[in-house]
């Protein structure tokens, strides 16, 4: 008759334990440093400029908020201050200054999910 009790009580408490564990799938914030989320920034910042009408490439100013969520891989929501350079598409391996003039930056948050063991990268959403 104990084990009635019991049981239902030790269940919950486990799938609690459980929970705070492996997580609740829950969006969170990363390290803006983070080898994973930088992969995914890069890859959104080329796709960014590869399909931009300008003739110019953007950088990354400044990271702004980086967001990490486990899903079947790792989705990734980084928002990010960018700005145009002086360099044209196609000069990708060049170091590239940032134009300087105050009304040049813009915000953009891109979300990415990786999944690197299958070497897979998407670029869901890009709002700027």
């Amino acid at each position: 008759m104990m084990w009635k009790i019991v049981f239902p009580v030790f269940s919950a408490v486990f799938s609690v334990g459980l929970g705070g564990l492996a997580g609740d799938g829950g969006i969170s914030n990363i390290d803006i440093s983070n080898e994973g989320m930088l992969n995914a920034l890069n890859y959104a910042v080329v796709q960014h400029n590869q399909g931009s009408n300008d003739l110019y490439l953007s950088q990354v100013v400044k990271v702004i908020d980086a967001k990490a969520q486990v899903v079947a891989g790792m989705k990734y929501v980084i928002t990010v201050r960018m700005a145009k350079t002086p360099c044209r598409k196609g000069s990708e391996n060049e170091v590239c200054a940032i134009y300087q003039e105050p009304a040049m930056p813009y915000q953009c948050t891109f979300t990415v999910w990786s999944r690197p063991w299958i070497n897979d990268i998407q670029l869901l959403k890009e709002t700027c």
